[in-house]
């Protein structure tokens, strides 16, 4: 979910379903530890494993983060420079090999890996699922879902703990994230922040427009800051898988909460400053006028697992008791 072109923004924010109604994914394994594995992953599908995988390639960057947070490097990743500039969370071994881009990876370049699995999100080329099964296990996971983003990236960590032998590890990962959010919330209390309105985008510059890309309700930004007791400001139409909207620098002069904070990132070009500094639309934004604006961390992944989710919440709570 890289800055997406424009058109593909549009058309995701027009999907018109909601949710999911697939049998939520099934991660309790078979057999002893270091024994047979089987998972049912994202698509309702049974994964079975003749031992925890050793060998992994992931193929979307909070799915590398993952696996690398749960101590097991991958062998190969989709786009391995820009998840250096995205995703700082968890850093990548030099030896580690690029399989091609997030949204056409090389089967050739997987499959010379020789990989015990391969880890891709649902969304990405369908096609590609039954290619790479001709020569090796994958697991797909659902790497958003706007109706319950938190549980649903609970739910993605585990599936990817119990298939690479990790369990433990992964409810370690997930207590850190529970504790991150429990202790963010009592530190918003105690400011006497809670409810604090708040807006989180990223954008692309298109000729001289500024493309602005709001998280609403339901995307994981959005869930974890709502988690700490802030509140989304942002009520503009949201795709339902990202919960991601679209607008440019008029559509946001309908945030007029005084209040409100923006947080943004850009580990690229920073166009909320090049693009929209001399803007007179931009600096009348209250949250302009009123300097209330924080730019995340470069390499602040906002779709990514579980250590960049608490990265955020660890900016979030930051700004809004400061």
């Amino acid at each position: 979910m890289r800055l997406l072109a424009p058109a593909l923004v549009t058309a995701a924010v027009l999907l018109s379903a909601c949710g999911t109604t697939e049998t939520p994914a099934s991660t309790a394994p078979t057999g002893s530890a270091g024994g047979p594995v089987t998972v049912t992953d994202a698509r309702g599908k049974e994964v079975k494993l003749d031992s925890p995988a050793a060998k992994v390639v992931t193929l979307e960057w909070a799915e590398t983060e993952t696996v690398a947070s749960l101590g097991v490097m991958p062998v190969g990743v989709a786009d391995a420079a820009g998840y250096k500039t995205w995703d700082a969370a968890v850093p990548l071994a030099d030896d580690v090999k690029d399989v091609g881009k997030r949204n056409e990876p090389s089967v050739d370049s997987i499959v010379a890996l020789d990989p015990d699995l391969v880890i891709m999100a649902k969304g990405r080329d369908e096609t590609l699922v039954g290619q790479l099964e001709k020569y090796v296990p994958v697991i797909v996971t659902q790497a958003s879902d706007a109706s319950r983003n938190l549980d649903r990236l609970r739910e993605d960590t585990k599936l990817i703990a119990r298939a690479i032998g990790k369990s433990a590890e992964g409810d370690a990962l997930l207590s850190d994230l529970d504790a991150a959010i429990a202790d963010g919330r009592k530190a918003v209390e105690a400011k006497g922040a809670t409810g604090t309105p708040f807006v989180m985008a990223d954008g692309w510059l298109e000729g001289s427009t500024v493309n602005i890309r709001p998280f609403g309700k339901g995307s994981l930004v959005s869930d974890a800051a709502e988690a700490i007791g802030l509140k989304n400001a942002w009520t503009g139409e949201v795709d339902p898988q990202w919960g991601l909207g679209a607008t440019d620098v008029e559509g946001m002069t309908a945030v007029t909460d005084p209040k409100t904070m923006l947080f943004y990132s850009a580990s690229e070009e920073d166009v909320f400053t090049t693009g929209l500094a001399a803007n007179p639309v931009w600096q009348r934004l209250p949250f302009v006028a009123n300097g209330k604006i924080v730019k995340l961390e470069p390499g602040t992944w906002t779709f990514g697992g579980p250590k960049s989710v608490v990265g955020v919440v660890e900016q979030f709570v930051k700004a809004a008791t400061a």
